[in-house]
């Protein structure tokens, strides 16, 4: 299974891809979209056409996105509510099925403590893609977020052959 892991931003939307494979986890891509133009939309419009040629491009058979953190600035995070959006409008475009997972939950499955600091979310990431280069902490968010999606999934998979095994 390839998945694509992203971390919505208006200046920055970090996205990382994966392969899990019989357990394994392998690096294979990851980047930085650099939304161009001066309003909203067209910064909107940009962050769809560069997510897309990343789906294009690499193919995931999967996605998962990093929910909203909401802060004290409600307009900055409805402006990152709308990136947010082209992040789970693009794979679902594409018919993917697509995670949603809270910034603790991503930390806590990567780093093991829901509280962890972006230095540290790297430092973690790296550990588990041994060689991958990293395109900066947005693309690390997002590669976290792929991992929290892969062990989410292998933990549903071991589960739904616990109980085909306790049905038969």
């Amino acid at each position: 299974m390839r998945i694509l892991g992203i971390d919505p931003g208006l200046r920055n939307l970090g996205w990382g891809v994966i392969e899990s494979q019989d357990g394994r986890l392998s690096h294979i891509a990851n980047g930085v979209c650099h939304p161009a133009g001066e309003s909203l939309a067209a910064r909107l419009v940009s962050l769809h056409e560069q997510l897309t040629a990343v789906l294009d491009r690499f193919a995931p058979t999967a996605a998962a996105v990093e929910q909203t953190f909401v802060n004290r600035d409600g307009a900055g995070t409805l402006k990152l509510g709308q990136a947010r959006g082209v992040a789970l409008l693009v794979p679902a475009q594409a018919g993917l099925e697509v995670g949603e997972y809270a910034p603790n939950a991503v930390k806590k499955a990567v780093v093991g403590v829901g509280h962890a600091d972006k230095r540290q979310i790297g430092h973690m990431v790296r550990l588990q893609l041994p060689g991958a280069e990293i395109a900066g902490a947005d693309a690390a968010d997002a590669l976290a977020v792929a991992l929290c999606h892969a062990h989410h999934l292998g933990g549903a998979g071991r589960l739904a052959a616990a109980v085909a095994k306790a049905r038969a």
